[in-house]
């Protein structure tokens, strides 16, 4: 009985692993296709409007020929110092990258601050001036439209992403179009973020 009990789990343990393996390369395949497939409903990037740090309304439109690197940023995070790469970046291809940092609270509570307080850390301990928007949240029903269109295919047709923490960085292209997106902790001197800066 114990051979056949033993066998019996064996064979149970290698039909789960087949169907966990197929499921797994289903869900592979599926996400390969829809991928390739073509969007059933986009938006144009320069659509977008947001406020600022200072509450002032920021059109997209404002953005069109030039390639903008948004990223959700927050200041007590341990990967702040970026803030710092980001500045730099945007000083070295000064007129044709804008950097746009958006506030977010949505990791343990790492953007404590509010307003112009994210914009004076940010500026005495990093140089940053780029553009900082105001702080929003990509959780629940008060869904930031900038970054649900960032991490949407549907809206951008290009990638469905999840936001892992912060500093994650998405592309767009001089025609609005996002090119490619990095993980949080993708240094912004990475050699892949720079090639796709530098593409013509």
């Amino acid at each position: 009985m114990r051979m056949i009990h033993r066998w019996t789990r064996k064979r149970a343990w290698t039909v789960s692993l087949i169907i966990l393996t197929s499921l797994g390369l289903g869900s592979y395949l599926f996400s390969c296709v829809q991928a390739a497939s073509p969007p059933t409903t986009t938006m144009d990037f320069y659509q977008l409007k947001a406020l600022d740090l200072e509450g002032k309304t920021i059109s997209f439109e404002a953005f069109r020929g030039r390639k903008v690197l948004l990223v959700n940023t927050a200041t007590g995070c341990g990967l702040a110092p970026q803030l710092k790469d980001l500045q730099n970046l945007q000083n070295r291809y000064k007129g044709r990258l804008l950097v746009v940092g958006i506030p977010t609270n949505d990791f343990i509570g790492q953007e404590p601050l509010n307003g112009a307080q994210i914009g004076e850390h940010c500026l005495r301990n990093y140089g940053v001036d780029f553009l900082m928007l105001a702080k929003v949240t990509f959780r629940g029903s008060n869904k930031d439209p900038v970054l649900e269109w960032l991490t949407s295919k549907e809206l951008n047709g290009a990638f469905s992403t999840r936001i892992w923490w912060n500093y994650q960085k998405y592309l767009i292209d001089e025609k609005g179009q996002m090119v490619d997106w990095f993980l949080p902790w993708t240094s912004p001197n990475s050699s892949r973020l720079i090639r796709q800066i530098e593409k013509p």
